[in-house]
């Protein structure tokens, strides 16, 4: 199997799985419970995608960090808002790389997202900034959520808000990257033009 193409099933049961324990545990028991649960089950789908594909996206293990660093504060020092912030730091993370590299005319869109999309650099700028913008939007939503209200709901929405939310704005970049998509017979020449822009 490519490890740049996954089975979708599979795909969606590594990115899903762990923030369904998630739920369940606290549903079941409390957040820091949740906590624990949440840290072992992304560690399981981060070996499990390696296993299977012999790959872990970018994406994945930047996330799979920052969720056991925050977690093993939460944990160690009882602390709920640590695993509240997770999201806020991982969405302005990501903002950050994608904002930061387009002003130095670099985009990090196919790196993040484990994939390569044959788009004209200007396709490529307009996806970029439209991420970049889009999980800046995220950070701030996940801080007035948490901060005003209660960690079930915050809970709720991390996984059927969120998630929705995600894949929504993905499927709504389709007519962008359509409409700038980079046919293979042309690609190389435009690469050569572009620089680095189509390989960020």
């Amino acid at each position: 199997m490519d490890k740049n193409q996954p089975h979708p099933l599979f795909k969606l049961a590594t990115e899903l799985g762990p923030l369904m324990v998630f739920f369940f545990a606290n549903a079941k028991f409390n957040l820091f419970v949740a906590t624990g649960a949440f840290m072992v089950a992304i560690v399981v789908a981060m070996i499990a995608s390696y296993v299977v594909v012999r790959h872990v996206p970018m994406m994945a293990i930047v996330t799979a960090v920052i969720v056991l660093v925050f977690g093993t504060l939460t944990l160690v020092l009882h602390d709920e808002t640590f695993i509240k912030v997770k999201p806020t730091m991982v969405y302005g993370l990501f903002a950050a790389i994608l904002g930061g590299g387009l002003l130095f005319g670099r985009s990090f869109i196919a790196i993040l997202f484990n994939q390569m999309f044959n788009l004209t650099p200007k396709g490529w700028r307009i996806l970029t900034a439209r991420w970049a913008l889009f999980f800046l939007v995220m950070a701030v939503l996940n801080e007035i959520i948490w901060r005003t209200q209660s960690t079930d709901f915050w809970v709720n929405f991390k996984v059927f808000g969120a998630v929705p939310i995600t894949m929504v704005f993905a499927i709504a970049q389709m007519p962008l990257m359509k409409r700038y998509h980079l046919e293979p017979a042309t690609l190389e020449a435009s690469e050569a033009e572009a620089g680095d822009v189509s390989k960020g």
